[in-house]
């Protein structure tokens, strides 16, 4: 059965943007004022002839509108709302939903706020507790922030950039109109326009990083560790600042970010972006994205980029008119520790703590190299499809053995016909497996991998009984 369209507080919010009173907006969609009160209600689904018909009227896109745009938005919002400070608030997630609807903005600005007083109530248990370190704690809040505002600046962008893409595509164009692949075009400009000299060197000399711009030696020195694949997109970011820098600082300068290391952590995110476009170009990495039907493994020998840079630029794929499918993205280590996580879609990672061990992204450790797929469910019920994968970020040698993390990319369950990898999977008969974003804000009972208690639920012991988890809780309450 087809999911009826309700999303009233947009609609709302489109017909005040314009000015416009109930009854001029109908009039000029040609329907009921009565109609349209009751759509804004949520009381009446949006219809597909009234959908064509905004966007002809209002040339409004029709896709961000039947999208769950929202979703993240909520969930950060229900998340948020577990904190105990609001004593245990019982607010449904439909109410949750209007207010996002009507008002992104305000929510945004709400979430902020609480985040400010998350921060604060740390710096006040530190001073309370005489076991804390406050000098630790400090850091550990001065060096998250920086990162946490960098995802945020490029999650309210949708990980998009079109200047970038268009200026990459453009570019990739000039470089192989000769007909030489893309490889050779860029190094062959860096060394003839730019007079670098490219070097391997032994990973002796190069001990602590992959590699250098040496800017006095007119070289780019790349250690004998870093896989091709890294070697050609270390080439491509460097390519990208040495001609296009003036069009990432013009981003970096529109961004918002004044601290020093947003600053510099988000000039080097969008050089990663121009370098990925360049490699992979928008149009044909969407169409060859389409003709393989998202194989990873394929894209990454088409266009000769490692599986985890060919899975990033999945979730990139956000152009208006010419969109993929919406991806989320993580990248964790073997001890469960998040180092990158985008969502396109309306997949919500918490930005504190690891993901969730009942996903299977964990178990790729124990199968490097394999892909494994996994129906998995959140505990709103969105049930989602993913692949996950171990690999290698370098290679290694005896005494330094190569740094292993797990990759995972997923979308919603809706997407999964799209995909080569559930082909052989039964959409209707398996069952997924519950998962939650992690245990401090999951509120799943008797689940066996559970770490921690969730943060606001009231404890209960029993001595005469040993649950399936150590952590037995009072549910949730629903009104």
């Amino acid at each position: 059965m087809k999911k009826k369209l309700i999303i009233g507080p947009r609609i709302k919010r489109i017909r005040t943007q314009l000015t416009l009173t109930q009854a001029e907006f109908a009039r000029r969609l040609d329907v009921s004022a009565t109609y349209i009160n009751l759509i804004e209600r949520n009381q009446r689904p949006v219809s597909a002839a009234l959908l064509l018909k905004l966007a002809e009227e209002f040339d409004i896109n029709v896709a961000d509108l039947a999208q769950d745009m929202d979703a993240g938005l909520v969930n950060e919002l229900v998340n948020a709302l577990r904190d105990p400070v609001f004593g245990g608030a019982q607010i449904s997630k439909t109410e949750l939903e209007d207010l996002v609807g009507v008002s992104p903005e305000t929510i945004k600005a709400f979430l902020r706020l609480h985040e400010r007083y998350r921060e604060l109530a740390l710096r006040a248990y530190s001073d309370a507790n005489p076991l804390a370190d406050r000098e630790k704690v400090e850091l550990l809040e001065e060096s998250a922030r920086p990162v946490e505002q960098v995802r945020q600046f490029l999650h309210d962008r949708s990980n998009y950039f079109a200047n970038l893409d268009e200026t990459a595509s453009k570019f990739y164009d000039k470089l192989t109109v000769s007909g030489k692949p893309i490889e050779v075009a860029i190094r062959e400009r860096l060394e003839e326009k730019h007079k670098l000299r490219i070097r391997v060197f032994p990973s002796s000399a190069m001990p602590s990083s992959f590699t250098y711009f040496d800017r006095h030696r007119s070289g780019i020195d790349i250690s004998e560790l870093l896989h091709p694949t890294g070697r050609q997109f270390q080439l491509a970011f460097q390519l990208g600042l040495l001609e296009h820098r003036e069009l990432i600082e013009e981003i970096v300068l529109g961004s918002g970010l004044t601290e020093e290391s947003a600053v510099g952590l988000v000039r080097v995110s969008l050089a990663n972006y121009f370098a990925a476009a360049l490699l992979m170009p928008y149009n044909a990495f969407l169409k060859a994205c389409e003709s393989t039907r998202y194989d990873v493994d394929l894209l990454s020998h088409r266009f000769g980029t490692s599986f985890e840079q060919t899975a990033h630029r999945l979730t990139t794929l956000q152009k208006p008119d010419a969109k993929g499918i919406p991806f989320f993205f993580l990248r964790i280590d073997a001890a469960g520790n998040v180092s990158k996580r985008f969502s396109a879609g309306r997949f919500h990672f918490s930005k504190f703590g690891g993901a969730c061990p009942r996903w299977n992204i964990h178990r790729t450790f124990e199968q490097p190299g394999e892909t494994l797929t996994q129906l998995i469910q959140m505990p709103d019920e969105t049930t989602y499809v993913s692949i996950s994968k171990a690999l290698n970020r370098s290679r290694g040698h005896h005494g330094r053995p190569p740094a292993r993390v797990a990759i995972g990319l997923g979308c919603d369950k809706a997407y999964a016909e799209n995909l080569v990898y559930f082909d052989r999977l039964n959409m209707t008969d398996n069952k997924p497996t519950p998962i939650g974003v992690n245990c401090y804000l999951c509120d799943r009972q008797n689940c066996a991998s559970r770490a921690h208690a969730p943060l606001n639920r009231k404890l209960k012991f029993d001595a005469h009984a040993r649950g399936i988890s150590l952590y037995e809780f009072e549910p949730v309450q629903k009104k």
